[in-house]
């Protein structure tokens, strides 16, 4: 998907929001513990009910890699579900990955060929020869972790450096002058609300990746009056406060009034602040 596409699809839903399927076999509603495959079954059931309503799914793949083989194949079942039967959509494998250029290269063969997502998180702590392999595949994008949510990110990621540039800083910064660069994008937590205008001043075109909205307090009008650029430039992730909104057999219907209320705000956010860009 290109990022004219990504961009035509926001404006054509009002809806920048991607719902994260984290699928945890602990919370799926009783009434799918019977199914074959619980985690598709909960999955289908969610994206079914929201897809017109986001332009994003993001599954994270831990929820499904603790499940070993079965959780592989849920995974697989639910991208190959998405990807069948609602192709506009943009697919995240939230995977956090990130090694030497060897293993990197196999890691983007799984993402990028074998389950086809558009895009994978991607940790840049190991520097350019550990991301490159993941830039080797047009079309498809990758997601540097920059500025995380988490309240450990002040740890190293807001740390500085003798000429007081922050590590994120240096992150944003110093990829911009990796090759295909073009095809990167950022994470960047929606707790860290006011900082999003110092990140736009190094990445002004690049679109972000921004977890923490909902049950980890971020504002989404802070998000958008200090992020949002003139493509909107903003994937919003929102995932318990959606997927877990109701533990009933009427838990779609609870996700889907969830995801409505969430697309509501964002249409009113891209009038206000696409117009001013």
């Amino acid at each position: 998907m290109t990022k004219q596409q990504l961009f035509e699809n926001i404006i054509r839903k009002q809806s920048f929001l991607c719902i994260g399927l984290d699928a945890d076999i602990e919370k799926i509603p009783q009434c799918l513990l019977q199914e074959e495959d619980p985690v598709f079954a909960f999955n289908k059931s969610i994206i079914d009910a929201t897809a017109d309503l986001c332009i994003a799914y993001k599954p994270n793949l831990a929820f499904y890699e603790c499940l070993g083989v079965k959780g592989w194949i849920a995974l697989e079942k639910t991208v190959k579900y998405i990807k069948g039967n609602y192709p506009d959509q943009f697919v995240i494998a939230d995977a956090k990955r990130g090694d030497i250029g060897n293993t990197s290269a196999m890691y983007a063969r799984s993402f990028f060929d074998d389950l086809d997502v558009d895009a994978v998180t991607v940790t840049p702590y190991m520097g350019e020869d550990s991301v490159k392999p993941f830039l080797l595949y047009p079309r498809k994008w990758v997601i540097l972790l920059a500025l995380t949510s988490n309240k450990g990110s002040q740890d190293f990621q807001l740390t500085e450096g003798s000429n007081g540039e922050r590590l994120f800083e240096k992150v944003l910064k110093k990829s911009q002058t990796w090759a295909d660069s073009e095809q990167m994008m950022y994470v960047v937590g929606a707790t860290q609300g006011k900082m999003f205008a110092g990140i736009r001043k190094y990445i002004p075109d690049h679109f972000l990746l921004v977890p923490g909205i909902g049950v980890q307090g971020g504002s989404l009008e802070e998000v958008c009056r200090y992020g949002m650029n003139k493509t909107c430039g903003l994937i919003v992730n929102s995932s318990r406060a959606i997927i877990y909104a109701d533990n009933s057999e009427n838990f779609d219907k609870a996700a889907r009034t969830a995801a409505e209320e969430i697309r509501r705000l964002m249409t009113v956010q891209l009038k206000k602040n696409l117009t001013n860009k």
